[in-house]
């Protein structure tokens, strides 16, 4: 059995949870890019997320469960180079849309949501959107998003080059 596919179209702002909607989410980053693959070979690529130690060095390792590939029921522990640990829960799957993920930062909930959307038959926009919600979110919050801000600006140049490594070769005339 499959799961319900969320109805909300995904540019718009991630609902937070019934109990935390009266606090104010905000937007920490909105980061595009675009890779010159299809919509479903940049999908299936991000979506393989144990393997994002070869393009994201702040990354050590990640743990999926259960095994076997992202889903709407997935979980897992992201190990950081420096020594720490973030839980995640997948909260949306919308492939080939978005999934987004839920973490715990302090007394924060970190919400990521990776979007894609099909320029043309070969190039794909992506979209890493992080948002948080909680206490000292207008405190913690830009902190928190000027350490991954880092990360990122060094991390989505390799994700573009190993995406970009897959194209088949194109054939020059004869």
């Amino acid at each position: 059995m499959t799961a319900p596919r969320h109805t909300r179209s995904h540019w718009e702002p991630i609902s937070a949870a019934p109990a935390a909607r009266k606090q104010k989410m905000i937007c920490l980053i909105d980061r595009e890019f675009i890779v010159d693959v299809p919509l479903d070979r940049a999908w299936d690529h991000l979506a393989r997320i144990e393997a994002w130690p070869s393009w994201a060095q702040h990354i050590k390792r990640i743990e999926l469960r259960p095994a076997g590939g992202l889903g709407p029921q997935s979980t897992g522990v992201i190990h950081l180079g420096v020594g720490l640990t973030a839980t995640f829960q997948v909260t949306e799957f919308n492939p080939p849309q978005n999934w987004a993920w839920v973490a715990p930062f302090l007394w924060l909930k970190v919400i990521y949501d990776h979007r894609f959307e099909a320029l043309d038959a070969d190039r794909t926009k992506l979209v890493f959107l992080v948002q948080a919600i909680g206490f000292g979110a207008r405190v913690l919050g830009p902190v928190f998003a000027w350490i991954y801000r880092r990360d990122l600006e060094r991390a989505i140049p390799a994700l573009i080059r190993e995406m970009n490594a897959t194209r088949p070769p194109t054939l020059s005339p004869q």
